[in-house]
């Protein structure tokens, strides 16, 4: 799906020499169809000029981008730092930015939001399990076990539901495009109705699948996005949250019903009517694109 990790994209890891930013590169390296996984750099500030995993290690992100001509990034950074790794990588005018840190301070989003405004930089994350495009790239921290090349495109808030879902269509023989994850956070980058623009654009993406939840309003806009214009291609959603109490955060930060508003009952209403299948479980969904959605 070249219209958020092309092919050939070049990877920068912001945070790539601590604990976990170590584990997880090294498997994203191990995994794709370049060499080291399409992994050219890390970024961490006061460590420029040494390596890691056989990698350059920069203290910017700028420095990374001049000298090695990386298109992306993942960032790792704990969550006091993550908001300005973001920003750095925006200003940057890095192409793609995926953030898996959890817990970035609501206020610190906020300010990442108002850098990406009038920028090139489409933000994906935080609290994203990340992008994978099945066979090509990985970039983030989800399992890649199930994960088989195909035509249906995954854009989901649960990094969990997303394995379940990717598990049953690779075993009933329907691969995947591009899953991305795009985070359980109320504030984040790219929502539902980009990726379903996305997914429309790629003409790798036969069918495209969303994984929902209760609460927000990324739902909605998908559903007012689907029925502005013709789609043309099969949409299956799965929301979960039916029997959560109102008025309670579950899980995601994201997850709170309140008011009235963000419930599972208005979310698949307006999502039916815009033309998209509900499903109730994993299994309704493979079911769905295997009896002919795809």
């Amino acid at each position: 799906m070249s219209a958020l990790i092309a092919p050939g994209a070049r990877v920068m890891v912001q945070g790539m020499t601590g604990k976990a930013g170590t584990f997880y590169t090294r498997l994203a390296m191990d995994y794709g169809d370049g060499e080291g996984g399409g992994y050219v750099a890390g970024v961490t500030p006061g460590k420029g000029g040494s390596a890691h995993l056989g990698l350059p290690v920069f203290d910017t992100v700028r420095g990374a981008v001049d000298e090695t001509r990386a298109d992306a990034s993942v960032v790792m950074a704990p969550a006091p730092r993550a908001a300005a790794a973001m920003i750095e990588a925006i200003e940057a005018e890095v192409p793609t930015v995926v953030c898996v840190t959890e817990r970035v301070p609501v206020l610190d989003m906020v300010r990442v939001r108002d850098a990406l405004r009038g920028s090139g930089t489409a933000l994906v994350g935080p609290n994203s399990q990340g992008v994978l495009v099945p066979g090509a790239r990985k970039l983030g921290v989800m399992s890649t076990a199930d994960a088989l090349p195909g035509g249906i495109g995954i854009a989901a808030r649960s990094a969990s539901l997303t394995s379940e879902v990717v598990a049953g269509l690779s075993a009933a023989g329907l691969g995947q495009s591009t899953t991305i994850g795009i985070g359980g956070d109320p504030i984040h980058g790219i929502g539902f109705a980009r990726c379903l623009a996305l997914f429309r654009d790629d003409p790798d993406t036969e069918a495209v699948v969303l994984v929902g939840e209760m609460g927000g309003i990324e739902e909605e806009e998908a559903a007012d996005f689907l029925a502005a214009d013709e789609y043309g291609k099969p949409v299956v959603a799965l929301l979960v949250g039916r029997h959560a109490p109102q008025d309670r955060r579950l899980g995601h930060a994201g997850t709170i019903a309140l008011l009235g508003s963000g419930t599972l009952a208005q979310k698949s209403a307006l999502l039916e009517s815009a033309g998209v299948l509900l499903a109730h479980t994993p299994e309704d969904v493979v079911r769905a694109l295997r009896d002919g959605a795809s």
